[in-house]
């Protein structure tokens, strides 16, 4: 799946400049994360390894590698990643990376962004109850494992994302559901997730590029870091997203 990177880049670019803007009772202001006017360079490191910005990416394996740190080790969750300029009162992780990077390495990569997580709204931007009827091929493609791994004791420690998320009610991890490339949105010329910072989120939030599958995704309130098992807040970690069901 070798691909050109300028050529592949140029044709990726001009898809997300694709004017979208959801409905206006979607659109929320905007926050912190200032949206970037740099041209992204993809770099080539060998090997089928490629970088953007601090973001890595290879196509064989199709892993999504970047550099995040501990931001919480108590306190409820709403994201489990998010920038570090940010809703990072409400996260487990923050990171410099770029979601814009990241929706770019994702694209390249083959996945698909799936919306089946987020009820049909009507022309009073009610919903409907009704969910977008999503092919089981591009749901497939949206279906990811979340892994981070730290330095612990000299040894390289590497676990799920889910496995360092307590749910308060069932006292235990949170279930291994997958992780859903929704994609976030473009809203007033601007990638919202670059705009908000919202990267990976427990708490269903269409402007993130990610969002949790499993059970009480409509809810922040049962959420904590798994105080046990994270590193001390501040300690540097890789996180890295894959696809699901990963080539043995």
């Amino acid at each position: 799946m070798r691909f050109r990177t300028h050529s592949s880049l140029s044709a990726l670019l001009l898809a997300l400049a694709f004017p979208f803007s959801p409905p206006a009772a979607l659109a929320e202001e905007a926050e912190v994360v200032p949206a970037s006017d740099e041209k992204p360079a993809v770099k080539e490191l060998g090997d089928g390894r490629y970088s953007l910005g601090l973001v890595e990416f290879d196509e064989k394996t199709r892993r999504i590698t970047f550099p995040a740190e501990v931001n919480q080790v108590e306190g409820i969750l709403e994201f489990a990643i998010v920038h570090e300029k940010g809703k990072i009162h409400e996260s487990l992780l923050m990171t410099k990376a770029s979601a814009f990077h990241l929706n770019v390495a994702l694209k390249l990569l083959g996945y698909q962004s799936s919306p089946e997580l987020f009820p049909i709204l009507n022309e009073n931007y009610e919903n409907t109850g009704k969910y977008p009827e999503v092919p089981e091929a591009q749901k497939t493609a949206a279906r990811l494992q979340l892994l981070v791994s730290w330095q612990q004791e000299g040894e390289q420690k590497e676990v799920p994302l889910n496995d360092l998320i307590y749910h308060l009610t069932t006292e235990k991890a949170m279930k291994p559901a997958p992780w859903i490339y929704q994609g976030s949105y473009i809203h007033e010329n601007a990638f919202k997730a670059e705009v908000s910072g919202d990267l990976v989120a427990i708490y269903i939030t269409r402007s993130s590029l990610l969002n949790f599958s499993g059970k009480d995704n409509d809810t922040d309130e049962p959420w904590i870091p798994y105080q046990e098992r994270m590193p001390p807040i501040g300690t540097a970690v890789t996180v890295t997203f894959a696809p699901l069901l990963e080539k043995k």
